[in-house]
């Protein structure tokens, strides 16, 4: 007999938050499995707040920044990236975390979690046509980024070391790669 893994549904992963289930307990939900996120080493953290901080500055008033909140996905995920970079909304916010539709791109910073970031949360963010999809690989002090989403994988990768990019929704801010991947 073959193990299998309960599957949960965005309702009843809301209900185990609601009831403190969860509490101190880093997870997320992806495809309907309740998934441990490793811990946060001090480059993840440090690279990921410095980026936002850059970030907030470009899109202002044209974009609204989450750091480390959850975005709900209709294929019963409710991952937390480390930056969505998501429409401003007046107070829906308050109703529900974004949907694809109200995100324009999401950003991750992966050490330990890098095969996961590359394969798995790509395929999840591509399936429900996320335009865009950032992963700063740490180790290899790169960008890579995903774009055009079709039939459940993105079908441009490419990485970057430095210089300027713009992103699919703001074609006209120059975004700087090392402010994003902070080489030393």
């Amino acid at each position: 007999m073959t193990a299998v893994a309960a599957k949960w549904t965005l309702e009843e992963y809301h209900r185990m938050i609601e009831s403190g289930i969860l509490d101190n307990k880093r997870v997320e939900l992806i495809r309907g499995e309740i998934v441990e996120m490793p811990p946060e080493g001090e480059a993840h953290a440090s690279r990921s707040v410095s980026a936002g901080e850059y970030l907030t500055l470009l899109l202002i008033e044209k974009a609204q920044l989450r750091p480390a909140k959850p975005i709900t996905l209709p294929n019963q995920s409710e991952p937390d990236p480390d930056i969505a970079v998501v429409r401003r909304i007046d107070t829906e916010y308050e109703d529900h975390h974004p949907y694809p539709e109200n995100i324009f791109w999401l950003i991750e910073y992966s050490e330990s979690s890098l095969v996961k970031d590359l394969n798995l949360k790509s395929q999840v963010y591509a399936e429900v046509d996320i335009p865009e999809y950032w992963v700063v690989n740490l180790k290899q002090k790169e960008l890579i980024v995903f774009r055009g989403p079709e039939a459940g994988e993105y079908t441009s990768r490419v990485a970057y070391t430095a210089g300027q990019i713009t992103s699919l929704a703001f074609p006209d801010i120059s975004i700087s790669v090392d402010r994003i991947i902070r080489r030393k």
